[in-house]
C-alpha cells in the first residue's frame, strides 16, 4: 500500500509538472502561432482560431520580416554587441578567477571583496557618468561603447563564479603539473579550463541570455540609427502599434535564438550548477 501511495503521489506530482510546463508555454505558442497568422486574421480574432483552421497559417509574415531592413539589421546588430560581450566576459573572466584562485600577489583578498562588492552596484548608477564618458571619447552611440559596458557589468559575476569553482580544483593536481614542467598559461589551457567547462558553460549562457534580452543600456549607449533587436521592436510598436505582420515573427525570433543557446549547451548548464552545489 505504501508503495502504491508513493507511485500515486509521484504521479500526481509528473502530471501537475506536465501541466504546468504546458501552461507556461501558452504565451510562447500563442506568439508562434500569432507570427504565422495575417493581419486581418489576428483582427478577427485570436490566436487560437489556427487550431482549428490551420490553413489560415502563412508564411507572409516572415517574408516581410526578411523584407524589413530595420529588423533584419536590429538582428545583425544584436549579434555584433552580443558575441563579442559574451566571449570578452568569459575569456577575462577565466583568467582573474584563476588568478584570485590559484596566484599569489599582494592584495588578492582585498582586491576579490572589491570585486564582490561590485556585484550590488546597480547597472541604473552607471547610465550617466559612463554616457559622459563614452561621450568625451567618441564611444556613445557605438557598438562598442555597449560591448564594453556590458563586459564591466558581467566581469564581477563571472571572476566570483569563476573563482569560487577553480578554487574546488584539487592542489595536488596543479602541483603534478608544475613538477611536469607546465607553466601557468600551459596549466590554466590544459588543466583549469578542461575541468572548469560546465561553470564556464553556465556563465556563457548567463551572459549571452543577459545581453540579448536587455534594452535599458541598448536604449541609452547603442546607435539609434541601428540599434538591436530589443529597441527596434519597441520603435515599431511606438510608430506601427499595428504592424503585427513584422512584430509577431520579430519578437518571435528574438526569444527564440535564446531558447536555442539554452537548450543547445543544457547539458553543460546543469553540470554546472550540479558541480557548484556538489561543491
Amino acid at each position: 500500500m505504501n508503495r502504491l501511495a508513493a507511485g500515486a503521489a509521484a504521479g500526481a506530482v509528473r502530471v501537475f509538472l506536465v501541466l504546468a510546463a504546458l501552461f507556461w508555454l501558452v504565451p510562447t505558442l500563442g506568439l508562434l502561432i500569432s507570427s504565422f497568422l495575417s493581419p486581418t486574421d489576428l483582427n478577427r480574432g485570436g490566436w487560437w482560431q489556427a487550431l482549428t483552421a490551420p490553413a489560415r497559417l502563412t508564411t507572409e509574415n516572415y517574408a516581410h520580416l526578411l523584407a524589413d531592413d530595420t529588423i533584419t539589421s536590429a538582428l545583425l546588430s544584436t549579434v555584433a554587441i552580443t558575441v563579442p560581450a559574451t566571449l570578452l566576459v568569459v575569456v577575462l573572466g577565466s583568467l582573474a578567477g584563476y588568478a584570485f584562485a590559484w596566484l599569489e600577489f599582494p592584495g588578492r583578498d582585498w582586491l576579490f571583496l572589491v570585486v564582490v562588492g561590485l556585484l550590488v552596484v546597480p547597472v541604473q548608477v552607471a547610465l550617466i557618468p559612463v554616457s559622459e564618458l563614452f561621450g568625451s571619447i567618441g564611444l556613445f552611440e557605438t557598438t562598442a561603447g555597449v560591448v564594453l559596458f556590458h563586459t564591466a557589468f558581467g566581469l564581477p559575476f563571472a571572476v566570483f563564479l569563476l573563482r569560487n569553482f577553480f578554487a574546488q580544483i584539487p592542489r595536488e593536481l596543479l602541483e603534478a603539473a608544475r613538477l611536469d614542467g607546465a607553466g601557468e598559461l600551459r596549466l590554466f589551457a590544459r588543466v583549469v579550463l578542461p575541468l572548469g567547462g560546465p561553470a564556464i558553460a553556465s556563465l556563457a549562457i548567463f551572459q549571452f541570455l543577459w545581453v540579448w534580452n536587455d534594452m535599458l543600456v541598448a536604449l541609452v549607449f547603442a546607435d539609434s540609427a541601428n540599434p538591436p533587436i530589443t529597441v527596434a521592436l519597441q520603435q515599431q510598436v511606438r510608430q506601427f502599434g499595428n504592424n503585427i505582420d513584422v512584430l509577431a515573427p520579430g519578437a518571435f525570433l528574438s526569444m527564440v535564438v535564446p531558447l536555442v543557446v539554452f537548450f543547445a549547451f543544457q547539458r553543460q548548464f546543469v553540470s554546472g550548477v550540479m558541480a557548484g552545489a556538489v561543491k
